[in-house]
């Protein structure tokens, strides 16, 4: 990885999980792919490996992303879909050249194409995506509840209750918030 940038908040689901490469939408926003190798590098660590990246193919990874949070928060607050993002989704899934392969684990891997480029990784991410808002897998689509994130993530815990996109960020993050709240209230029960 390369140093100088914020860490990946990685996820078990791959669309999911680009989107969180913005992270506090609704505070000081954090952009964890800022330049064409930093996507590299994300793509890398996910699976999807590829040779390079200009600076127009960021710009189309950071507009699907952007789609996918759109659909996702739509889909989350069972709002109607964007057409805008349905449609950036949908031309993603279209280009990318990627082939689902079975591993001897038993698990699910993807292929890119021999000329491994950012649009089959989109690709991938992009039907990612269309499952989980087309509801085909087993989660809920939800919000996370810091008011200063509100990412989409996939919640696949057994009551589908999650509140947070990442219990080790924003989870943490409001724990300690009430904690300190609750320290100021009753100085005393510190002991």
């Amino acid at each position: 990885m390369r140093a100088g940038f914020p860490d990946f908040r990685l996820g078990n689901v791959l669309a999911t999980s680009f989107t969180g490469t913005l992270s506090e939408r609704h505070g000081n926003a954090v952009e964890r792919i800022p330049t064409p190798h930093r996507l590299v590098d994300w793509l890398a660590v996910s699976g999807l490996a590829v040779d390079s990246c200009t600076t127009a193919q960021l710009d189309r990874a950071r507009e699907l992303r952007e789609s996918i949070h759109a659909a996702a928060t739509a889909a989350a607050i069972q709002d109607p879909l964007p057409a805008s993002a349905v449609q950036v989704i949908n031309e993603c899934s279209a280009q990318g050249r990627a082939a689902a392969i079975l591993t001897p684990e038993g698990r699910r891997r993807w292929q890119l194409s021999s000329a491994s480029c950012v649009e089959d990784a989109l690709g991938v991410i992009a039907a990612d995506a269309i499952s989980i808002i087309a509801g085909e897998r087993d989660g809920k689509l939800a919000l996370c509840a810091s008011p200063t994130c509100r990412a989409a993530f996939f919640d696949t815990s057994q009551s589908r209750t999650r509140k947070w996109c990442d219990m080790n960020t924003c989870g943490n993050r409001q724990k300690k918030a009430r904690f300190h709240a609750n320290q100021r209230k009753n100085p005393r029960s510190a002991g």
